[in-house]
């Protein structure tokens, strides 16, 4: 089969690659339909998230047809159309019963490359690096999606291709942020970034009951998305000398009453900020930029909650005084797209959200290299591209 692969930083290619099997009763083949790009991959590609291997299929965010099932695999059929979120939960382990699939302790089959910086192991994740478990990703015709029963679903006749798709990753991640703010109404929630996952943030917080909306973000086309789409306030980072007091102002010197970084780390700063991680970046003093993450700290209300979606590793210059004497709530996880699904299809249906305009360039999987160019270098105008196998 053809899938795009990572053979080095910034070295991609799409190559011919054995297909994907059935290795327990469990499994299913997925003959995937779409598949889109994600900020997460970026670091991946890059080496700011190590382990990586030469040859390994990239990709996390899809949906297919059921090709294939084990024996053991009872709530799908071949033929039948699934979305499939991009952690990968067991079931039946403690955190799965608890909807924490991003946890699980099953489906890592690499724990010992984890344990020792994070403590414990979180569960696998498609086309990710080795840490994460090495599983091999959706930019490819065919994946194994393990433990099926719990990972696909089915998706209704009402949601178009289009639509699910974004249900394996950014709609879910966007709305878990949202969840995360214990939305009241009347607040106002200020969102860091407007990529895929932005966007469904600040989305999902109109759905939960937000009266004020606030996207924060220097690329004029996005921010004029997030306005079309569900009335957003704006803010261009560029165009302002203090992001925090920007909020500040336009709540009446409060602050917002929840905020979301959906940036993480490869943040833009400005001034003196941006050029301090720089150094420190190149002196390899810390990997991340956590311009956003500091700004929705400081700017948050007194008592308020800040909902963290963006991918970090090692930080600088973190706030905890901030934290502590505002009594700052920080609630962070990586998605639990299992919990969400069966919901976010309502929203659907129902027509309260069309995740499908996240869609800027749609593309053959063979010219996915290019794809990957526009994406990270934000050309056209684009937000995602979508991969057709």
């Amino acid at each position: 089969m053809r899938a795009l692969c990572w053979n080095g930083v910034d070295d991609l290619t799409v190559e011919t690659v054995d297909e994907p099997t059935l290795i327990t009763p469990r499994d299913a083949i997925v003959r995937v339909r779409l598949t889109t790009t994600c900020g997460s991959d970026l670091r991946v590609i890059d080496g700011s998230l190590p382990g990586m291997r030469e040859g390994d299929v990239l990709g996390h965010e899809f949906m297919g047809e059921v090709v294939e099932i084990g024996r053991e695999v009872g709530a799908h059929a071949v033929g039948e159309r699934v979305v499939v979120p991009s952690f990968i939960g067991c079931g039946g382990c403690w955190y799965c019963a608890n909807d924490l699939h991003s946890l699980c302790d099953t489906t890592n089959p690499c724990p010992e490359l984890q344990q020792p910086v994070l403590g414990f192991p979180t569960a696998g994740r498609y086309g990710s690096s080795h840490p994460l478990s090495g599983y091999q990703g959706s930019h490819a015709q065919y994946v194994r999606v393990p433990f099926a029963d719990v990972n696909c679903f089915a998706v209704p006749e009402e949601v178009s291709d289009e639509q699910a798709l974004f249900l394996s990753d950014a709609v879910p991640t966007g709305f878990m942020g949202a969840d995360f703010c214990d939305i009241s109404p009347g607040d106002t929630v200020a969102v860091w970034g407007s990529g895929g996952v932005g966007l469904m943030a600040g989305h999902s917080a109109r759905l939960l009951g937000a009266e004020r909306v606030v996207i924060i973000d220097r690329l004029p086309e996005r921010l004029a998305m997030a306005r079309k789409e569900f009335d957003a306030e704006t803010i261009d980072c560029t165009a302002v000398e203090s992001v925090p007091e920007a909020l500040r102002e336009a709540t009446g010197g409060r602050g917002p009453d929840a905020c979301i970084d959906a940036v993480g780390m490869g943040g833009h700063g400005t001034g003196l900020h941006r050029i301090y991680d720089r150094a420190k970046q190149l002196l390899h003093g810390e990997t991340d930029r956590a311009t956003a993450l500091r700004e929705a700290i400081l700017a948050v209300r007194k008592g308020g909650v800040v909902a963290v979606l963006g991918v970090y590793d090692l930080l600088d210059k973190f706030p905890m005084g901030a934290v502590t004497t505002k009594n700052v709530t920080i609630r962070t996880a990586q998605q639990y797209g299992q919990r969400y699904v069966p919901l976010l299809f309502d929203y659907v249906r129902r027509g309260e959200l069309d995740p499908a305009y996240l869609i800027t360039h749609d593309m053959p999987l063979e010219d996915s290299v290019s794809g990957y160019d526009l994406f990270e270098n934000r050309r056209e105008g684009c937000v995602r591209v979508v991969f057709r196998p």
